[in-house]
């Protein structure tokens, strides 16, 4: 009763709101009790809705009640204080939602501090003090607190598990081991237990170590990571300052030869305005004379034109208009021929310089999985967009669906002329080039589809079979028809075998020198797969040997 009378008292002098003792109590309309201080606050948060409540009974008042201070209340406290009776214990003592609760508590329950396996039971500090002063419970097991200890407890037979049955892999009480378990390999909990924490010892140390590992492998990686940023950042600024040397070259030769150009052009205006005023003179003078001349032919007086004709008849020296050589728009032809030509050369040095500029690519194997061990979800995380080039595209080829399809048709289509197009083989090339790991799927259709991969710089026009996807070293390709597939290299054909599919993805690790065909389906089935040396960047490429064939590159993303 004593301890019932304290917690009485201990929950009246607590404040609801911040269950702390009572500072300057006041009751409101409804009767409860606050710290003038907490109720004021929680007041002060409802002023834009000029409707107060008390946060226990949630009653409202309007308007906000004057706060008068409860003597009786505040005597109380007083008193206990004086009697040195221990105000309520802090929040943080009562168990929370997430916390463990003392099963001896009554009312308000404490926090657990401790668990008991053999009592299956929960402790706060007060009601754990028996297992701490008494002999009796010197042996009992006390752990952190938890809520699951009622699975300690064998559901048939209502005992402590203390067995572990390894034929089962249980978790067993002593009567279970007589009876439904007789005969299997039991041992106590606490002997499977030490043998467990040794392996699982085992496995930390092992965790432990590719922890260390994967650590340092990361620092390297983050070395890597710095040195191609240092790397790439030198190689920017090398060659923006390169680019800007050819740029003012450039300037300086256009300055050059506007200069030529204007002081060929004066001088050639100069000679021709000289001739042009000399025959305006010469005009002058001959119209002058004609003009004489008519006058004299419509003289009557015979004696007098006779004596008149002899001094006008002289005529002063002609210009001979042959002498003249006039070329319609081509003075400077030869000037911006010569200029075409360096253009023209210009860009062949740095499509070939471009095409053989490549990034060393340092192999980081760390981490990266090989194609043998490669899902389809780990292809796709290489997926590239590849669309056609239309200046590659044989006449007989119909590109559409934004050139990510080609089709062959037996009329031709009416593309300009261009020196990258394949002239006579029905092929075509991608636009973007291929370097790193990638992958890509085509979906193809009909009797005879070529799935390829070529360097630039493979021959376009003729009927040679230098130009034929997988007849030279310059191209690879995976040859697909009714009955069966080939792989192509260097005119050496070689059967393949797999699963027909419509679908064929493509694996391309540049730097390693893999390329990978797979049948796609449900499941991935490599077809071919070829290792060398990639020595320049890869164009995917596409091949038809009937009308109707078609094939398309597959939105992966």
């Amino acid at each position: 009763m004593a301890q019932k009378a304290v917690q009485l008292d201990e929950e009246i002098i607590s404040c609801p709101i911040c269950l702390d003792p009572l500072n300057d109590p006041v009751t409101i309309p409804c009767g409860h009790s606050y710290c003038i201080t907490c109720i004021n606050d929680h007041w002060d948060k409802e002023d834009e809705k000029r409707i107060y409540s008390c946060p226990q009974c949630r009653k409202s008042f309007i308007p906000r009640p004057e706060l008068l201070k409860n003597t009786m209340l505040a005597a109380l406290v007083e008193e206990l204080k004086k009697t040195g009776l221990q105000a309520a214990p802090a929040d943080h003592c009562y168990a929370g939602p997430e916390d463990v609760a003392c099963d001896f508590c009554t009312g308000r329950k404490l926090r657990a501090v401790k668990s008991c396996l053999q009592c299956v039971a929960s402790y706060c500090e007060k009601h754990l003090q028996p297992h701490y002063q008494s002999a009796a419970f010197k042996k009992h097991k006390l752990v952190e607190p938890s809520e699951k200890l009622q699975e300690n407890i064998c559901s048939r037979h209502d005992e402590v598990m203390k067995m572990f049955c390894r034929t089962d892999q249980q978790c067993i009480c002593y009567l279970c081991s007589v009876e439904e378990h007789k005969g299997h390999d039991t041992v106590s909990a606490a002997a499977e237990r030490t043998e467990r924490q040794r392996e699982l010892e085992g496995s930390r140390h092992n965790i432990q170590q590719r922890i260390q590992d994967r650590e340092e492998d990361v620092k390297l990686l983050q070395q890597e990571v710095e040195a191609i940023n240092g790397s790439a950042d030198k190689a920017v600024e090398h060659s923006e300052k390169i680019f800007t040397q050819l740029i003012c070259l450039m300037e300086e030769r256009c300055f050059d030869v506007k200069q030529q150009v204007r002081s060929q052009q004066e001088i050639a205006v100069s000679r021709v305005k000289e001739l042009q005023e000399k025959l305006e003179q010469e005009i002058t003078e001959l119209k002058r004379k004609d003009a004489e001349l008519k006058k004299l032919s419509h003289t009557e007086d015979h004696n007098q034109f006779l004596h008149n004709y002899p001094s006008l008849s002289a005529l002063s020296e002609s210009t001979h208009s042959s002498s003249i050589k006039i070329r319609p728009l081509k003075y400077f032809e030869d000037v911006t021929a010569a200029v075409s030509e360096v253009r023209d050369k210009l860009q062949d040095v740095l499509r070939e310089t471009w095409t053989n500029i490549s990034l060393t690519e340092t192999e980081v194997d760390v981490l990266l999985p090989q194609p043998e061990n490669m899902t389809r979800a780990d292809f796709l995380r290489y997926s590239c967009e590849i669309t056609l080039d239309p200046n590659t595209a044989n006449t007989q080829l119909l590109l559409s669906e934004g050139n990510r399809k080609a089709t062959r048709v037996s009329q031709q289509q009416s593309y300009s002329r261009h020196p990258d197009r394949f002239t006579v083989w029905e092929q075509v090339l991608s636009r973007e080039s291929l370097t790193g790991c990638c992958y890509w799927e085509v979906e193809w259709r009909g009797r005879g589809v070529n799935v390829a991969v070529a360097y630039k710089n493979i021959s376009r026009a003729g009927i040679s079979h230098q130009c034929v996807f997988g007849s030279n070293d310059k191209s690879w390709r995976l040859i697909f028809d009714t009955d069966s597939y080939y792989f192509s290299y260097d005119k050496v054909k070689t059967p393949v075998s797999g699963p027909r599919s419509s679908r064929v993805g493509v694996y391309l690790d540049h730097s390693a020198g893999i390329l990978s065909f797979y049948s796609v389906s449900d499941t991935m089935t490599l077809l071919h797969r070829v290792q060398t040396t990639f020595t320049h960047p890869l164009y995917a490429g596409l091949r038809f040997c009937f009308c109707g064939d078609s094939a398309e590159f597959c939105k992966l993303k």
